[in-house]
Order: structure tokens, then sequence, then C-alpha cells
């Protein structure tokens, strides 16, 4: 292999850089409130009694966990505004696109978690006279997000990463200024590389966290 890297040209290139890189933070931290919030929502709507609620979450959730997240951002930015006549900004668009998405996988995580709760624990606060949502946000929430706690955050991290298909759709994060650097210097290896430790780097702790999560609901599990 002859080729040289020369990594050099990328010096005048950090500020663009680090504007992409604000834009992809803003993409997954937004997107990961979404997820977190409407998939708790999702979950509690599928866990109901009432077919007329559970049935269409479940139509949701199905909907955007077997479609391709690359799609339904195609679809959101091109699609809604010749549907509905509305505009948004690709920014938000990008949020509600992921954070969709992220809400459909993260119910899943909810609904186990929600399942796991002991029935004691609900017949204790039934018998301490407290309210349904009383319930839910006291005793179930609480245990559930515990127990659901590594799948959330592994979700979290495949939204960090899936957040550079939006690229696709010209919302100028890490990977579409990456894209453009790499064109008009003609220096793919050395940008896509340097694209691709940032995106390591910003993973890596997330990971770590989630391995010490398990490991610990595994010591608990065990005692």
């Amino acid at each position: 292999m002859s080729y040289e890297f020369d990594f050099h040209f990328l010096s005048g290139s950090f500020g663009a850089l680090w504007d992409g890189l604000k834009v992809t933070l803003e993409l997954a931290l937004v997107s990961n409130l979404i997820g977190l919030v409407l998939g708790f929502g999702l979950c509690l709507l599928t866990l109901s009694r009432w077919f007329f609620l559970r049935w269409p979450a479940q139509l949701f959730i199905e909907f955007f966990r077997c479609t391709p997240a690359l799609l339904q951002i195609v679809w959101f930015f091109y699609c809604v505004p010749m549907l509905f006549n509305v505009f948004i900004d690709p920014v938000a668009m990008g949020f509600l696109a992921l954070g969709l998405n992220l809400a459909a996988f993260n119910s899943e995580a909810y609904r186990a978690g929600v399942q796991a709760v002991p029935r004691e624990h609900l017949d204790a606060s039934i018998a301490l006279g407290l309210r349904s949502w009383q319930r839910t946000f006291y005793v179930v929430l609480p245990q559930a997000v515990r127990s659901a706690l590594p799948v959330l955050m592994t979700n979290g991290i495949g939204s960090l990463q899936q957040s550079a298909l939006v690229a696709i759709v010209a919302v100028a994060d890490l990977m579409y200024v990456g894209k453009s650097l790499a064109t008009e210097a003609y220096r793919p290896l050395e940008t896509y590389t340097l694209i691709a430790l940032i995106y390591f780097a910003l993973s890596l702790p997330i990971a770590q966290l989630v391995q010490y999560f398990e490991r610990r609901q595994e010591a608990t599990g065990t005692r």
C-alpha cells in the first residue's frame, strides 16, 4: 500500500467540524429525550386493557421497528411537507424522525421492565391506597427504568450513530461536514477516519457505563 496519510489539511477545518459535532450532539440529545418520554407512554398504551388504545400504539411501534431508519428520515423530510403542507426546520425534523424511531425501541425495553416489577409491589401500593397514576409514577416507573437502563443506554448509542443518516438530506451534522471536506480535499481516508474516531470517542464511555450497570444488575440478582 503506497498511500500516505496526511491529516494536516484538516487543521483549518476544525471550526466546521465543531459546528457539525454540535448539530450531531443536539440530534442525539433531543431524540433521546423524545425517545425516553414517548417510549414510556407507548409502553403504557401497549399494556392497556383497552383495545382502541393498545392497537394504535402497537402499530406505531411495529412500523418504526420494521422499516429502515434511513427510509423514515427521508419520508419525514420529503413527504411530510408534501402531504401536510408543513415546513419545519431540517434539524427539528431530524429530532422528530430520530426521536420517534427511538421511542418505538425504548417502549419495548420499558415493557420488559414493567413486566419485571414484582406483583407484590403493585399489591402493596394498592393496599396503601395509591391511585393508578401514583402507582405508575412512584412504583412502576422507577423500577422499570432501573431494569431497562442498560437497553435504554444502548439504544441511545444507536441513536447517536443513526443521527449520521440525516446527512443524506443535507442536515449539516458531523457526517455531512465530513463528507463535504472529503469531497473538497479528495482525502476520504483521513476525513472519514477522523469522523469515525469522533463517533467512537462519543460512544465508548456510554458503552462502558452500560457494562457497569449490567454488572450491577447481575450482582443484585445473585444476592
